[in-house]
């Protein structure tokens, strides 16, 4: 079992793992928290999770964007970059005249 830090501060794995723990012993959850580094509140949402989902997932899937939601974004994307492209093209401009 993997610890890394940030937001999520434990791996899929390491939370699948914590929860196959506590399914083996569950009078034991505050004792098993303890033990990983975690609070008993989280071990118990992480349970909760697993068993609410069929595949044992632990983190909720991420929202899957449809092709025309996508399509927009990248658009809106690339329209504001090239604006950005041409405003970077007039101040190199600008600034090459000055030096002359």
């Amino acid at each position: 079992m993997k610890k890394r830090t940030g937001r999520n501060a434990y791996t899929e794995e390491f939370r699948r793992e914590a929860v196959r723990l506590v399914e083996a012993n569950p009078d034991q959850l505050a004792d098993i928290a303890r033990d990983l580094g975690v609070s008993a509140p989280s071990l118990r949402t992480w349970r909760r999770r697993a068993e609410a989902h069929r595949d044992g997932a632990i983190v909720p899937p991420t929202r899957v964007l449809s092709l025309e939601e996508e399509n927009r974004q990248l658009r809106r994307e690339n329209t504001r970059l090239a604006e950005e492209r041409e405003i970077l093209k007039k101040a190199t401009a600008f600034f090459a005249r000055d030096t002359r």
